[in-house]
């Protein structure tokens, strides 16, 4: 995943959203950022626009630039990635039910989902 533009975004966007949840405003920033999501590797979550970001999130900018400048959950973000790799995870969406990844054919088509779920419901 390191290798594409889109990966390194993704993984800016997360730590910029650590950096807001210290604040209580993990949700207006999470709602900023897909009201500005543009697609994998545009531009659109550039560090300067996930800074631009906290300020429309009413974010205390000088105290977000600090967390988010200096990687204080870089650490973070990476073993979460890193978690996600050894279960298989390659992309989003992925899902898992009971522990188990349920087939991407299966996440896109709401019957077959549903019917996952329900099986899993219906054991003791």
């Amino acid at each position: 995943m390191d290798s594409i533009a889109g990966g390194r975004e993704s993984r800016r966007a997360a730590e910029a959203a650590e950096c807001a949840n210290e604040q209580g405003r993990f949700w207006q920033f999470h709602d900023t950022l897909f009201d500005n999501q543009r697609g994998e590797g545009q531009g659109a979550f550039s560090d300067n626009n996930l800074r631009s970001f906290a300020a429309t999130a009413g974010l205390d900018t000088a105290r977000f630039n600090e967390c988010f400048n200096g990687g204080r959950y870089a650490g973070v973000v990476n073993g979460d990635e890193g978690k996600a790799e050894g279960m298989g995870v390659t992309g989003t969406p992925t899902l898992f039910l009971n522990g188990a990844r349920v087939p991407q054919d299966a996440i896109l088509d709401f019957n077959a989902l549903k019917q996952l779920i329900d099986t899993a419901l219906a054991k003791p």
